[in-house]
C-alpha cells in the first residue's frame, strides 16, 4: 500500500509550532490540502503566511477548539476551502506542571478540556462528514477518512509534576481506542502516536539554557538522541495513508527506546 497523501485534505490541530506546524508543512510538501489550525493567530500568519489565494493547498484557521462553535467554524472553513475533509490530526497539547497535593489546583480540568475534549469533539465532528462525503459519493470500499491523535509516552511513564498532562494523555489513547470501535464500521480508522523527546522550539529554548539537559535525554533514551519532528511527521502520515489500512486503535510509540527503561527523569521533556 502507498503512504501517499497527495490530493487529500487534512486538519493539522496545534499547528502553529513545534510538531503540529511540522506535520502540517510535511503534509503540504506530499501534495495534501492543509488546514493550519491553532489557538495563536499571529504565530500562525508568521510561521505560514496570509494565504489568500482561492487555488492555495493551504489555509490557516484561528480560534479556541475548547469551543463548540469553533470547532464547527474550522470544519466549515475546510468544507468552504476544499469541499472535503480526509484526514484529522489532533496535535494540539497543552503542558502544565500539576501540584498533586493542592486541592485548587484546576490543571487537570485545564488539561482535560485542551487535550482530550477539544479532540474528542473535533473526531466526532469530522467523522460525520466524512460518512456523509461517502454516502454522498456512493463510496462502499476502502477507508473513508483517517485520525491521529497525538500523545504521550507520559500516560505510561510520567512524574507526578505531570500529573494532569499523564491523565490527558492516557484519556486521549483510550478515546482514540473507543472511536476506533464507533467508526471502523464507517470504514474510518483512528490511531495515536505517543512520543518522547522531540527537538522542538521550547527544547531548543531549554538546551540552550541548560548544557546538560542534552546530554541527560540522551542517556535515558537508548538510541541516545533526541528526536527531529519530521520523523514524528512520516509515521503520522504512515498513520493516515492507505499503507496503514489494516490498523486501527493502535498507539504508535515514537521514543528511540525509552519506555523500555524506567520512568521519566525531567517533567519538562
Amino acid at each position: 500500500m502507498s503512504t501517499s497523501i497527495t490530493g487529500k485534505t487534512a486538519i493539522v490541530t496545534g499547528a502553529a509550532n513545534g510538531v503540529g506546524l511540522a506535520i502540517a508543512r510535511h503534509f503540504l510538501a506530499q501534495g495534501a490540502n492543509v488546514v493550519f489550525a491553532d489557538m495563536d493567530e499571529k504565530r500562525l500568519k508568521n510561521e505560514v503566511g496570509k494565504v489568500t489565494e482561492d487555488d492555495s493547498p493551504c489555509r490557516i484557521f484561528s480560534g479556541d477548539l475548547r469551543q463548540k462553535l469553533t470547532v464547527t467554524n474550522l470544519l466549515s472553513a475546510t468544507i468552504d476551502a476544499f469541499d472535503r475533509v480526509d484526514i484529522l490530526v489532533n496535535a494540539a497539547r497543552q503542558v502544565e506542571v500539576t501540584d498533586p497535593m493542592n486541592p485548587d489546583d484546576t490543571t487537570v480540568e485545564t488539561l482535560l478540556q485542551q487535550n482530550l475534549m477539544s479532540a474528542l469533539r473535533l473526531t466526532q465532528m469530522v467523522s460525520r462528514r466524512m460518512i456523509k462525503q461517502a454516502a454522498e459519493e456512493e463510496r462502499t470500499d476502502g477507508q473513508i477518512g483517517s485520525i491521529v491523535n497525538l500523545s504521550s509516552i507520559t500516560s505510561r511513564a510520567t512524574h507526578p509534576d505531570l500529573m494532569g498532562f499523564s491523565i490527558s494523555a492516557a484519556a486521549l489513547e483510550q478515546m482514540t481506542r473507543s472511536m476506533a470501535l464507533v467508526l471502523a464500521p464507517e470504514r474510518i480508522r483512528v490511531n495515536a502516536l505517543a512520543f518522547g523527546s522531540v527537538m522542538s522550539a521550547s527544547l531548543k529554548r531549554s538546551l540552550k539554557d541548560q548544557e546538560d539537559l542534552r546530554k541527560e535525554i540522551a542517556e535515558i533514551t537508548p538510541l541516545r538522541r533526541i528526536a527531529k519532528a519530521s520523523e514524528l511527521a512520516d509515521t503520522v502520515q504512515f498513520l493516515a495513508s492507505e499503507a496503514s489500512s489494516f490498523m486501527t486503535g493502535q498507539v504508535v510509540t515514537v521514543d528511540g527506546g525509552r519506555t523500555l527503561l524506567d520512568a521519566i527523569h525531567r517533567s519538562a521533556h
